[in-house]
């Protein structure tokens, strides 16, 4: 086993950090529980101006570490996700959009870790083959390929019921999951009603029967599953809060009657009809949120409370109406804007990182922390002596994301996007958190210093 690792990380142009020795030494390496959110945009997670619920997230953020300017490197399911399990910028992770496989043949830092001894586990969306639409009934395929050890890869919420169109049979584990209820044709069905973003009524389903709360319960079954004395790694793949704005009776009536400010720029729906989709949109931030208080309640029962980094974070935002948009694959902070939370495993306590971060460090954190080194290729870099000593070696000046033609580099103050508009875009999050005014013909200099960075 020890010499199968040995061979794995030389073939990918890497050497051990440290011998494999007793299982006692296995047992030294934290475990890691990455909660991954769909479309879950930074500014909708405690603490907020808005009037979100997320009392767990904000027990890690205030006891943890939280950056507040993190973008993703695409703003897009699949091309976010294949820069974080490479480890590479969207230019060079090979997935454009969501029309493209991971290429094959390319080391994701699940095999790293896999490798080294960690038991490596997944559930939920991972959309790393995303324009297949076909995860097998139980899930399985292509896990151990990525390099998991256990998990179960389900569809996204409009993948589900597109493939069962297509193929008239459930092509994934949570619509064969909902057929073995004799709930199929009524979730189908449901889906099908749901046209426009106003489509806010609750679903037939129960809270049991609810995607994210099912995904949930895989997640607490793999950590039973998991063999003793070795370290694992966790990622939970939320579908929420992804449209369609589905959630169940109970989780409306919770949030009926809360009054949020209205989307900046659109007149496209009512202002009831704005206020319900956000209700929705934060209800189901709210059950994300209960399922992450399981999993640390889970951690406590099972004694790895202290001997677990958790990182919360999602692959991108939604603009919610912002700029007159939906959705995803804009460049405006709505869209690229992520939350991004460690605690645990020597995180130091109440810190708040005002400097340019983004998911794609994930990679690489999460390596140093299993004890690897970086792989050359790979664009990440590792937060980890920030986290723990406050050393800002692995800091950012700037941060980088794109999609299609348009591409952006920020930095502790500015944003400039070039390819998105006619003419390039600056804005100044100082004085304009909300994007509403270019001065890239105003200030040339900040113009000029960000597009430098950008790949030409």
């Amino acid at each position: 086993m020890i010499e199968n690792r040995r061979t794995f990380l030389q073939t990918a142009g890497l050497t051990l950090a440290a011998p494999f020795g007793p299982s006692a030494q296995v047992r030294a390496r934290p475990n890691i529980l990455f909660l991954f959110p769909d479309e879950l945009r930074a500014d909708w997670v405690e603490p907020s101006r808005l009037p979100v619920r997320t009392p767990n997230l904000k027990r890690l953020s205030d006891q943890g570490v939280r950056f507040t300017r993190a973008v993703t490197p695409s703003p897009l399911c699949a091309p976010a996700r294949a820069c974080l399990a490479l480890g590479k910028e969207y230019d060079r992770c090979g997935v454009p959009g969501n029309n493209v496989n991971l290429p094959s043949g390319q080391t994701t830092f699940y095999q790293l870790l896999r490798s080294a001894g960690y038991h490596v586990m997944g559930c939920g969306k991972f959309d790393l083959h995303k324009p297949d639409r076909d995860w097998g009934t139980d899930g399985r395929k292509w896990i151990a390929d990525w390099g998991f050890s256990d998990g179960i890869n389900s569809e996204g919420k409009s993948d589900a019921t597109l493939s069962f169109q297509r193929m008239g049979r459930p092509m994934g584990p949570y619509l064969a999951y909902l057929q073995s209820k004799g709930l199929l044709k009524t979730h189908v069905d449901d889906f099908g009603r749901r046209k426009g973003h106003n489509a806010t009524f609750p679903t037939p389903l129960s809270d049991e029967d609810y995607c994210d709360n099912w995904i949930a319960r895989n997640g607490l079954q793999l950590l039973d599953r998991a063999p003793s004395g070795q370290p694992w790694f966790l990622q939970v793949n939320f579908n929420g809060p992804h449209p369609p704005w589905d959630i169940t009776r109970k989780m409306e009536k919770a949030w009926r009657g809360t009054a949020f400010p209205p989307p900046d720029g659109s007149g496209e729906y009512s202002a009831e009809e704005h206020n319900r989709i956000r209700q929705n949109y934060a209800a189901m931030i709210e059950n994300i949120d209960r399922a992450a208080g399981r999993f640390l309640e889970k951690l406590k029962a099972r004694g790895e409370l202290d001997n677990t980094l958790v990182v919360f974070s999602s692959d991108h935002g939604e603009m919610l109406g912002d700029h007159n948009r939906w959705g995803k694959t804009f460049p405006h902070q709505p869209s690229v804007g992520i939350p991004l939370v460690f605690w645990g495993a020597g995180v130091r306590s109440g810190v708040v990182c005002p400097q340019p971060s983004t998911s794609l460090d994930l990679t690489a954190t999460f390596l140093d922390y299993a004890g690897l080194p970086r792989p050359a290729e790979m664009d990440s870099r590792s937060l980890r002596p920030f986290l723990q000593e406050g050393k800002s070696d692995g800091l950012r000046s700037h941060v980088l994301s794109g999609l299609g033609k348009w591409r952006l580099a920020m930095d502790q103050r500015y944003k400039y996007i070039r390819g998105f508009e006619a003419e390039p875009l600056l804005f100044d999050h100082q004085n304009d958190p909300l994007e509403n005014s270019n001065l890239a013909a105003a200030n040339p200099e900040a113009a000029s210093r960000l597009a430098r960075l950008l790949p030409a």
